[in-house]
């Protein structure tokens, strides 16, 4: 049974049992603080089950895109690690509990294949409960499972939470005998190979405190609700529905395995058993490269692009495992321009987004492979250098510091520092380099740690969205409006009254405000109630519905119940539409110019000003900028109507309307049109009609991270202003130049030019200057102790090369036989600096250039033994530098 039909009919079992049917999240976990990504199928209804929103339906199905990477370095290894797998859960909400679930779980497992179901034998499923969940344990056996195959384990094993006070509950595992070739008979106690889990049923019953680990923690009490969450993962079950020995032989993962094989000239599985774990190397290269292609595939559909930090560093590291996983299969070409459209074509049929999209998915990717390449030859240029220095200082082993420099600095995998290592008859030692790796997993750790706070305290909003509901927003059609002030906030809890001068939150039944969101900042304004007056600087939506305006009383008295009026800046408002209408024309005019991969990453809508950042993997060449700002100003001359209207997400999806990525759309979207030249969603506001904005002036385009370019505009009187300004600027460069205005821009680069040139004749002038007494200062050595020794103050101001040069000038005019030390004070901005220069005969006796400036500075400064500098003493200090090191020579 293919996996695509697997989600199928999971979904439509379901489904018919009366499951509002859930779309995956994106993996990016934008709404949770603590998750770099969706790890489970549960995370996008968390809100349900801690109580801070109200689901929308009593029971739902999904099939959740997932990203785990803790046990990375076991992917390959075993049947059970993957970095990316998609997760099959049915959830009930204080609906059904263990008597609905467990029966759920059961039909669709053993159900015929004929009749929808999975046709799993009943004899060969294992149900595992907690130690005490005897109503667990009566209900599997009440569906037919004998009480031999129910097994109870402990908390280890059957017994969920969220590792943060909150709820959580026992748990029922089903796990699968895939008979005596996997491994030995018992159960899941015995062997977990053989007995393969693929379901996890989470009864989540209880409230826990005093979490300090897995195992322990307190139960303060049962839940206001019992609820349901499920989890089956396709991969697990697909593995067991095709009779293949892991997830990486399924049909969605197998056809990039095969290539790679292909490719590598490496046979999989000729050398390994059934058990992943008793693979051979090259098979579990295999697997890492399958797996890694395809969650960089499905990574990159989400928008995520590589990076140095967060989402985009796990993106970076997992594409640079598989790269370098082929290249110790043997090839050494360009591997994902082979590999990733087929893992295209294994997950289309259930994303169909990753064929239309794969033109900016792969430009991501073969980038990022260019990338990697060339920090192999970097780093092999490196790593040759420290070994290298390593033979020279007769040592066996290359250092854990110098191992863990290159991995950490340069992405330099330590298995290639191994391998090369040992070509060269060196060792390394792993153990210095593995106490490097821990002590920064340990800062990494204590850091995200210091930053997880948990799911915030939202029970005040809640309680007032439960009591009267979602806040009508108007500001779409007003912008002013009588309204009834539902509640006053302070310090996150309801108060009375509010008096002038107290700084408040503010709930109305109804508002024109725009609360801050996609990118739009939020409208200020004044509400008036009875004798009080409250001015708004501050509008938020802390929970889906709820409309929070943040004020500050300006004069009387506010009262929660009484009714006033709400007035918004309709100057402000007029200009951040005027921006919003701006950022989608520029969005569609550089897709229009640099294709669909020039997608939106973020955005700033202000009074009169935008900021659009958008993914790409090159730059934008000026030229491009230029036709970009001059369709977009073209777009404002046609006079385009603006018009908005509510759809649904399929129907916004077949007219083109675009989306962004890392978002959460419901069934319903609003749709934002200018003419039919861009055609996009969103919830903001914008203007009437494109003649609307009058003016767009990009001021500049610039990268903010690997694959992200930032655009930054001016619209509407600010774009005039800047304009008026430019234009008289230009004018008075015109007037002192003398030229008509079109001339300027060649006459200042030939100002330039010329300034340039003259600066490049100071420079030879300094450095003659600088120069032209190293003779006789060479001449003039003193011998102390039978070094020669040259102690000179630079002429003032002279540059930091000039005076390292005249060093080792002075140094190259004293007879190499004779040991000689140079030393050139140097006086600039206040601060004393010193070089030092050492020929090979002062070497031989025993002097070095770097601890002499380290004697003349106590320890600091640094360079190598024939040539060192330091600095920052005061001026005044340069004489007494030089003694300092004469000093040093006598005592040597």
């Amino acid at each position: 049974m293919k996996t695509a039909e697997i989600k199928r009919r999971y979904l439509a079992h379901f489904e018919a049992n009366g499951h509002a049917v859930v779309p995956s999240a994106p993996l990016p976990a934008i709404s949770d603080p603590n998750l770099l990504f969706v790890n489970a199928g549960m995370v996008q209804f968390v809100p349900y089950f801690l109580g801070q929103q109200t689901p929308p339906y009593p029971r739902a199905v999904s099939v959740q895109k997932c990203i785990r990477t803790p046990d990375i370095d076991e992917v390959g290894k075993t049947s059970r690690h993957g970095t990316f797998f998609q997760m099959n859960g049915n959830f009930s909400f204080g609906d059904y509990f263990k008597a609905g679930a467990i029966p759920l779980a059961w039909e669709l497992s053993t159900k015929p294949v004929a009749e929808g179901g999975f046709g799993l034998d009943p004899e060969r499923v294992w149900p595992t409960v907690y130690l005490d969940d005897d109503e667990a344990y009566d209900i599997w056996r009440s569906v037919g499972v004998p009480a031999e195959r129910i097994v109870r384990r402990g908390k280890k094993d059957n017994y969920w939470s969220m590792g943060i006070p909150g709820p959580a509950g026992p748990c029922s595992e089903l796990f699968y005998d895939r008979g005596p070739a996997y491994g030995r008979e018992g159960g899941p106690e015995v062997d977990e190979d053989r007995y393969l889990e693929f379901w996890n049923l989470v009864f989540m019953q209880y409230e826990i405190a005093d979490v300090t680990s897995k195992e322990h923690f307190r139960i303060v009490g049962d839940l206001p609700k019992k609820n349901i969450d499920t989890g089956m993962g396709l991969e697990r079950i697909a593995s067991i529905l095709q009779g293949v020995d892991n997830l990486y032989e399924i049909d969605e993962v197998r056809p990039i395995l095969d290539r790679a094989s292909e490719l590598s000239g490496k046979r999989y599985g000729t050398s390994s058993g059934q058990v992943a774990a008793e693979s051979h190397p090259d098979d579990v290269r295999l697997r890492v490269v399958a797996d890694h292609v395809r969650t960089a595939l499905m990574l990159i559909g989400d928008g995520v692009t590589p990076s140095n930090e967060g989402r985009g560093y796990v993106l970076r590291r997992i594409m640079r495992r598989a790269i370098r996983a082929m290249r110790l299969l043997g090839y050494q070409d360009r591997a994902m321009p082979e590999l990733l459209p087929v893992a295209r074509d294994c997950m289309s049929p259930s994303y169909p987004e990753l064929a239309t999209e794969f033109d900016r998915i792969s430009q991501y990717a073969y980038a990022e492979e260019d990338a990697f390449l060339s920090t192999l030859r970097a780093g092999t240029t490196i790593l040759d250098t420290a070994i290298s220095e390593t033979k020279r200082a007769g040592k066996p082993a290359l250092s854990g510091d110098k191992a863990f420099q290159l991995h950490d600095t340069y992405g330099f995998p330590i298995d290639l520092t191994l391998e090369i290592a040992a070509e060269q008859g060196l060792t390394v030692d792993a153990e210095g380099f593995r106490r490097l790796m821990a002590d920064q997993r340990s800062r990494a750790k204590a850091d995200a740690k210091a930053r997880k706070t948990g799911h915030t305290d939202l029970s005040a909003y809640r309680s007032v969205l439960d009591s009267g509901g979602p806040v009508t927003f108007t500001g779409y059609t007003e912008t002013s409006r009588e309204a009834r002030v539902r509640a006053l906030l302070s310090g996150g809890a309801p108060v009375a009254a509010a008096v002038e001068g107290d700084t408040i939150e503010l709930v109305l039944d109804a508002t024109p405000f725009y609360a801050e969101g996609g990118g739009q900042q939020p409208d200020q304004g004044l509400i008036t109630v009875g004798g009080g007056e409250v001015e708004i600087f501050d509008v938020q939506q802390p929970v889906p519905g709820l409309v929070v305006h943040r004020a500050r009383v300006r004069r009387g008295e506010v009262r929660s119940g009484e009714t006033g009026f709400a007035e918004i800046d309709v100057t402000r408002r007029r200009a951040i539409s005027r921006s919003h209408t701006a950022t989608h024309l520029v969005h569609q005019t550089m897709r229009n110019f640099l294709g669909e991969s020039a997608t939106q990453a973020g955005s700033l809508n202000a009074p009169g000003r935008l900021r659009f950042d958008f993914n790409t993997p090159t730059g934008v060449a000026p030229s491009v900028l230029h036709d970009v700002e001059q369709q977009v100003n073209e777009v404002l001359l046609a006079d385009l109507e603006v018009h908005a209207f509510v759809t649904s997400l399929e129907e916004a999806r077949r007219i083109g309307a675009m989306a962004l990525f890392g978002e959460k759309y419901g069934d319903e979207v609003r749709v934002v049109e200018v003419g039919d030249y861009a055609r996009e969603l969103c919830g903001g506001t914008h203007v009437d009609r494109s003649g609307q904005l009058g003016l767009v002036k990009i001021l500049s385009e610039a990268s903010i991270g690997s694959g992200v370019r930032r655009v930054e505009a001016l619209v509407g009187m600010d774009a005039f202003r800047f304009l008026a300004k430019e234009h008289l600027l230009v004018a008075r460069l015109a007037e002192l130049y003398r030229v008509p205005s079109d001339q300027v821009a060649d006459r200042v680069e030939q100002t330039v030019s010329q300034l340039r040139d003259a600066e490049r004749e100071l420079e030879k002038l300094r450095a003659q200057l600088v120069l032209g007494g190293a003779a006789a200062l060479a001449a003039q050595a003193k011998d102390v102790r039978g070094v020669a020794y040259v102690g000179t103050e630079a002429p003032e101001g002279a540059a930091g090369n000039d005076v390292r040069t005249l060093a080792q000038e002075i140094r190259g005019r004293i007879d190499a036989a004779r040991p000689a030390v140079v030393a050139v004070a140097a006086r600039a901005n206040g601060k004393a600096s010193l070089v030092v220069a050492v020929n090979g005969a002062a070497r031989s006796r025993g002097l070095a250039a770097n601890d002499l400036v380290k004697a003349a500075f106590s320890g600091r400064g640094g360079g190598s033994p024939d040539l060192a500098q330091g600095g920052g003493l005061p001026a005044a200090e340069a004489p007494n530098l030089l003694l300092t090191v004469e000093k040093a020579i006598s005592e040597a």
